[in-house]
């Protein structure tokens, strides 16, 4: 499992209430009434005498959130409030057509209980994980591997054939703007930029990519670079040693990354511990019986790191 503190480019490179109390309440308390907190969970509808509550409309919400992120709050709100009930009334329905008797529906309740008990755990495991001495030391880590690591921050102009890249070098060597030729000229995505890449190491270009423009000094332009996405002209702009990002800028990738590890850890040692017999692998089985040599050490596990990704 690995991650990058990295920005990938499109083309080459491989998210209390506070209660205010006033003298008044003397009154009240003097009367003996009670005060009554504000429901934070209120009832928004009912459907047959069911109620349905915000807490119902939040978890309906994690479900259908994704399909309805362009709708404004309120009308988010509404659309999921009106479903929740229409889910009542089709539920009350299936249910005196005895629907929920089935075997289609006991497995596919049987499969959901699971599903939800798994997620709900793994939930828990990840929350669990994710320290700020956890998340710091991954952070520390992943800085060591990167830091004094070289960068190149190029342009490129991207074409079609040799013809085209040789006749584009032509005008730049008398004296045609790049960023201005990338923006009429460049295929690439990020024509619009004029051709920018930013910086970038080795390993997030393709090799051929790679081996001209760290070659090349800043300012110099290349001769016609053939890939498998067409004919390049790059120009180097800066060269730098590759330093890590502010820990609170890559927080969020960090999170993710200890809580995803941590969910597989606790995975893999559950399926250690279980007993699984594959019946249409028996031969899976028959691995999974085998104990391990319990004479000899333990081998020891590669350090999880985070690592740029692979290139394309």
């Amino acid at each position: 499992m690995t991650t990058s503190f990295a920005e990938m480019k499109p083309g080459l490179r491989i998210g209390l209430a506070s209660l205010a109390v006033t003298g008044s309440i003397a009154a009240v308390l003097a009367f003996g009434l009670p005060v009554r907190a504000q429901d934070s969970n209120p009832v928004l509808a009912k459907v047959n005498g069911q109620e349905i509550r915000q807490s119902d409309v939040a978890i309906a919400e994690e479900e259908l959130g994704p399909s309805l992120q362009q709708m404004d709050p309120a009308a988010r709100k509404d659309n999921i409030l009106a479903f929740l009930i229409d889910m009542k009334i089709v539920a009350k329905a299936a249910e005196d057509k005895k629907v929920d008797n089935t075997d289609e529906f006991k497995k596919r309740l049987a499969f959901t209980r699971n599903r939800l008990l798994m997620d709900s755990l793994l939930s828990s495991e990840g929350k669990a994980a994710t320290t700020d001495d956890a998340m710091k030391k991954v952070y520390e880590e992943a800085s060591k591997q990167i830091t004094g690591e070289q960068e190149v921050h190029a342009r490129h102009i991207l074409v079609e054939t040799e013809d085209e890249a040789k006749a584009i070098k032509a005008e730049l060597a008398k004296g045609a703007d790049f960023a201005e030729l990338a923006k009429k000229k460049s295929k690439d995505p990020g024509a619009s930029d004029g051709g920018d890449l930013g910086f970038f190491t080795k390993e997030q270009m393709v090799p051929e990519f790679s081996a001209v423009a760290f070659a090349l000094e800043p300012g110099k332009i290349s001769d016609p670079v053939k890939s498998q996405f067409g004919w390049h002209i790059i120009k180097v702009e800066e060269k730098r040693n590759r330093t890590a990002p502010p820990f609170d800028q890559v927080k969020s990738q960090i999170e993710t990354y200890v809580t995803r590890k941590a969910q597989a850890d606790y995975v893999a040692k559950l399926r250690e511990a279980a007993k699984i017999e594959r019946m249409d692998k028996p031969e899976e089985t028959a691995k999974s019986d085998s104990k391990p040599d319990t004479t000899a050490p333990a081998a020891k596990p590669s350090d999880s790191k985070m690592a740029p990704p692979a290139k394309k």
